[in-house]
């Protein structure tokens, strides 16, 4: 029994000296594994920090002005048409002389008037609101002319239309004034317009 004792002795210390190094070697590996993945990072964020700005400071040079001009422009009151079509006005609001007012304000606007102005048909009675009516294909020049009066309602003109005579002649826009704008000056209306020619002016309505 006593020679037992030395031989155990001795493989214990061999053991032990096997499990250290490979336990070093494992850490060795871990470290270098480690390092190596955080070298990986630090290129990809020089890469990625070297590519963002490029797209970045683009977008915004290229889109917001071309946003802005766009939305502003269809708006311009210069594209619609103040010839090519003639207007007449109807006096719908039973203030007397309005009618021959509005159509000489009209025409200070640039717009082709029929004279004289005339009275709206006795059926439809006193008209509070201002409507412009239109015979269909002249949608633009309605629009003109409801845009100088402020953007009052347009639509087709009913068969016959709401006129004492019951007809246009050679109108194909009809602007039936209501009190809302009877009487009143048209916003940019030009300077030169002198007011008191439309109140001397012996016209209908």
């Amino acid at each position: 029994m006593s020679d037992e004792q030395p031989t155990g002795s001795r493989g214990r210390p061999a053991s032990t000296g096997v499990g250290v190094s490979t336990t070093l070697g494992i850490i060795v590996a871990a470290i270098a594994v480690l390092l190596g993945f955080l070298i990986l990072r630090d290129i990809n964020r020089d890469r990625d920090s070297n590519v963002s700005p490029g797209p970045v400071s683009s977008e915004p040079v290229t889109t917001d002005p071309g946003m802005s001009d766009s939305t502003l422009v269809p708006m311009d009151t210069t594209t619609l048409p103040r010839t090519g079509y003639k207007v007449l006005v109807a006096n719908g609001s039973g203030i007397s002389g309005t009618a021959g007012q509005m159509t000489t304000a009209l025409q200070a606007q640039g717009f082709v008037v029929v004279q004289p102005a005339t009275n709206a048909a006795e059926t439809i009675g006193k008209q509070a609101i201002t409507i412009v009516y239109y015979v269909p294909g002249y949608e633009s020049g309605a629009a003109a002319v409801s845009q100088v009066l402020g953007g009052v309602a347009t639509q087709p003109v009913a068969s016959p239309p709401p006129v004492e005579s019951g007809d246009l002649g050679e109108a194909t826009v009809l602007v039936l004034l209501g009190t809302d704008l009877a009487g009143k000056l048209l916003p940019g209306a030009l300077p030169t317009a002198d007011p008191n020619a439309a109140a001397t002016t012996t016209v209908a309505g």
